[in-house]
């Protein structure tokens, strides 16, 4: 059908737009929200799909549309499963951490930007943040139900 047709498209176009970085899930292949994946009855050959997370479908993925305004910051977090996020419009900065002996968070390296059309993947409990470069519209696809565990100051 015609939504089996675009879901597929789309999905091509980000698999080879895939922005990666040490630590993180650097490719398509590597992230858990790309396993899982089934056959869909009465589907064109060759297309599986992987649906929300559920009661009934606990191995699913979760997806949020987002909306952020250009200078917007997120603290230094980790989220339980891998993610990915996909830049529709805007540009965003990720900063990785590590977190020291003494629990202070260390900045790992220059910040990763994020562009229209850019995937970045971010294996579950890496810790980084977000700076929103410009006004945003990102697609964030979380393997497994969304969490968010806050990690301190850097």
């Amino acid at each position: 059908g015609d939504s089996a047709t675009m879901l597929r498209a789309v999905t091509s176009r980000i698999a080879r737009r895939v922005v990666g970085a040490r630590g993180a899930a650097s490719t398509a292949d590597a992230s858990g929200v790309w396993r899982g994946y089934d056959a869909v009855p009465d589907t064109p050959d060759g297309f599986t799909a992987r649906f929300a997370v559920s009661e009934t479908n606990p191995n699913g993925v979760e997806v949020i549309m987002e909306k952020w305004r250009a200078g917007a910051r997120e603290p230094a977090h980790s989220h339980p499963g891998d993610d990915m996020t996909v830049v529709v419009e805007g540009s965003m900065a990720v900063q990785f951490f590590t977190k020291s002996d003494d629990g202070t968070l260390v900045k790992e390296g220059a910040p990763l930007v994020l562009k229209k059309g850019d995937a970045g993947h971010i294996a579950g409990g890496r810790i980084h943040d977000a700076a929103y470069l410009e006004d945003c519209k990102l697609v964030y696809v979380h393997d497994g139900r969304f969490g968010f565990v806050a990690e301190g100051a850097a």
